[in-house]
């Protein structure tokens, strides 16, 4: 006979599993990761790139029908967001890299056992 686990008994489970809380945690931080690298492209970086190429915003410019503009400031947006991660992952990767100790030096290697035993023969033929 099968045991039935109780659906309240499956979801706890489920909910407990350590990769599920690892995801959840993940979304969280993500989501406030998100927001900070948004403040920095909108407030910081866009606007210094708007003072030195001029207006940044595409959003006017039509191909016929289609909104062109839009996708390109989409794009535009995605590179430095891209590029902001990019400095943020390099940054914290270089503060948290521990410095690789150099390896301990190897003690000199004794001789094979096939020098110790080349060595014993020789002896032996100089003591006849």
């Amino acid at each position: 006979m099968s045991e039935k686990k109780g659906f309240v008994a499956e979801f706890k489970e489920f909910i407990m599993r350590g990769n599920v809380l690892d995801m959840a945690v993940g979304v969280v931080v993500g989501s406030a990761f998100t927001a900070i690298v948004t403040s920095i492209v909108e407030n910081l970086l866009t606007p210094v790139i708007a003072l030195a190429m001029g207006s940044m915003d595409f959003s006017s410019y039509m191909v016929g029908p289609f909104g062109i503009g839009a996708v390109i400031n989409a794009i535009i947006t995605f590179l430095i967001t891209a590029f902001v991660v990019f400095l943020i992952v390099k940054t914290v990767n270089r503060l948290s890299k521990k410095k690789e100790e150099a390896p301990a030096p190897e003690p000199p290697k004794g001789p094979t056992t096939e020098e110790l035993l080349i060595e014993i023969r020789d002896l032996l033929k100089d003591q006849k």
